[in-house]
């Protein structure tokens, strides 16, 4: 089937995507892109002439590791390159409009309403000064789709598609006072507020938990089939693309390696580095380190609150043992990153005690001296916000060195270097780099180096892998493995990826709204029978498997008509 554009010219009108159904006219065509990156004042070129097509109502899946060029083809659908690139040759067709061609204050108009951006990092797109809702509202109003109060009333709806808490009043939070889950589901809605015809996600599901994830890739799903609106979907992890997807695509440092529809890429992929992601499987530690009778960090009934009286832990008690991971996992705003933050004193609990190696420390980090800052350090999720971007790498690394260990001028240069070895990266080409130059697996790799600056013995790792493509993740995940062996290191490791907590965790603790439901060795904790929470949590982690969503979505609506159903016979 073929349609006119508006050029007059001829375009493909169908494509079938995993289920073999029909898409619409062709929206979004991009022919012989190139981009280039500055580096060292010259221009390289990092995507080499791709070619993307783009039907209404289809999902493109691009996937890849770190590097391959998948966000840098994704905004440059919206005739943009982030600063330090440009788009260098090829053509951006959009809805019959050459995107290189247009003016930038048509480009304006178009971005936001008519091709909308979901970017990885939440936490890094939202104006910290602004409510959620006035940043929902603010884009349909300036192009003129709907008025502020229509805008609100549709922010309320939609956040509660995409299963945020209290809908009606969440928007009016700051962005800090949400998780960072909640705070990329506020964001999707954002994109969504005008209803735009392509909408580009860029992992939106990265910081995610489980069962979260399931809501929200749902909803992303009925948006696009109710709206037909077209998507690019950008992720590192191919279970997700594969509910998503009509077709994927694989990139490898900015070369097409293979497209195809989704489930032949997943089930019969052609090209080597194609069947080495669908193969990817995180490492398992090897080795079964005795555990000591004293813990090293012991937290004894920690109650703590943001204040309104809300208390966000509560009566909270476990114990880490020296050389060992805990790992705990739950939902977004179930308290795993609180626990993290009472522990270091950034939130002094209200109730409680957190002893370590038998010394009750102050519950303040103000209160607490140089030495115990220095034994407890930490790795943030988002290395993009932790990592100052105006310091060198020398920088970032030499002032821990300096603080904690008193390390100055050629001493602290040598451990600066050890340091780097330490990570796997090359001293003479990264210790006057920028953080802007790094991939996200290297600025995670500066961040773990961070923390070993302080030479602690404790590390709480705060999702440290979820913002990275599969491949990389399993280096960071092995880094850190080999870091314990080395240095005697113990971790509570946060996360909501259980293939990670399968593969690095010799306890679980299980958090939801605040409480531990459940906590023990790994192999009880994951081996049935399961406390109920957990079940779900297991049962949540996608499958690469296309149909996997849409039939786990059909057991549990069968499942709730049914107990619904029991309720009223019940009541009758």
């Amino acid at each position: 089937m073929s349609t006119e554009n508006g050029s007059g010219e001829t375009s493909t009108q169908t494509s079938y995507g995993k289920g073999g159904g029909e898409k619409g006219e062709v929206l979004l065509e991009m022919r012989g892109l190139k981009i280039e990156g500055m580096a060292d004042d010259v221009w390289h070129e990092i995507v080499h002439g791709v070619d993307v097509t783009l039907h209404r109502g289809e999902v493109l899946g691009l996937i890849g590791e770190s590097g391959a060029g998948k966000s840098t083809i994704g905004i440059a659908s919206m005739g943009y390159a982030k600063p330090g690139c440009r788009i260098s040759d090829g053509t951006i067709m959009f809805d019959g409009m050459d995107l290189r061609k247009t003016p930038e204050h048509q480009l304006r108009k178009l971005r936001g309403a008519r091709i909308a951006y979901v970017a990885q990092s939440a936490a890094a797109s939202f104006n910290p000064a602004h409510k959620l809702i006035d940043q929902y509202c603010e884009m349909p109003v300036q192009h003129g789709v709907k008025p502020r109060s229509e805008a609100e009333q549709e922010a309320k709806d939609i956040y509660a598609r995409l299963r945020l808490p209290d809908p009606d009043n969440i928007g009016f939070r700051y962005p800090h006072q949400v998780s960072g889950g909640q705070l990329q589901r506020a964001m999707t809605a954002m994109a969504m507020s005008c209803r735009p015809d392509l909408i580009v996600f860029d992992e939106p599901t990265t910081a995610l938990d489980v069962t979260t994830q399931i809501e929200v890739l749902a909803a992303i799903k009925d948006i696009v089939e109710q709206f037909n609106t077209a998507a690019i979907y950008i992720t590192h992890d191919l279970a997700v693309v594969a509910q998503m997807a009509d077709k994927i695509m694989v990139l490898k440092l900015g070369d097409m390696i293979e497209e195809g529809f989704a489930r032949q890429m997943i089930e019969e992929p052609k090209e080597e580095y194609t069947k080495a992601l669908v193969a990817v499987r995180t490492f398992r530690k090897d080795e079964d380190i005795p555990k000591e009778e004293s813990p090293i960090l012991k937290v004894e009934n920690v109650t703590a609150s943001y204040g309104g009286g809300v208390m966000v832990l509560k009566n909270v008690s476990m114990e880490i043992h020296k050389q060992k991971t805990v790992a705990v996992v739950g939902e977004s705003g179930s308290g795993k990153s609180t626990l993290a933050r009472a522990i270091t004193g950034l939130l002094p609990p209200l109730e409680g005690t957190v002893t370590y190696h038998g010394e009750v420390w102050p519950n303040a980090l103000k209160q607490r001296n140089k030495d115990q800052l220095r034994r407890l350090q930490m790795i943030y999720q988002l290395p993009d916000t932790a990592l100052n971007p105006r310091q060198r790498i020398r920088d970032i690394l030499g002032r821990p060195v300096e603080f904690y260990v008193g390390k100055k001028g050629k001493e602290k240069t040598q451990r600066v270097r050890e340091l780097l070895d330490m990570i796997e990266l090359d001293p003479d080409q990264f210790i006057n780099r920028y953080p802007g130059e790094l991939s996200g697996g290297q600025k995670q790799r500066i961040c773990i180096a961070r923390a070993l600056a302080a030479e602690p013995e404790l590390i709480i790792c705060d999702e440290p892998t979820s913002a990275l493509d599969q491949l990389v993740a399993e280096e960071i995940l092995k880094l850190l493995d080999r870091l314990q062996k080395e240095l005697h290191l113990s971790y509570m490791f946060i996360t909501h990826d259980l293939a990670t907590v399968r593969a690095i965790a010799d306890e679980i603790i299980v958090m939801l709204l605040g409480e531990i439901v459940e906590q023990g060795a790994k192999d009880d904790v994951l081996n049935p029978p399961h406390h109920k929470y957990t079940d779900l949590l297991l049962s949540s982690v996608p499958e690469m498997d296309p149909d996997w969503l849409d039939n786990l979505l059909a057991e549990r609506a069968a499942r709730k008509a049914k107990g619904e159903a029991i309720m009223e016979s019940m009541d009758n």
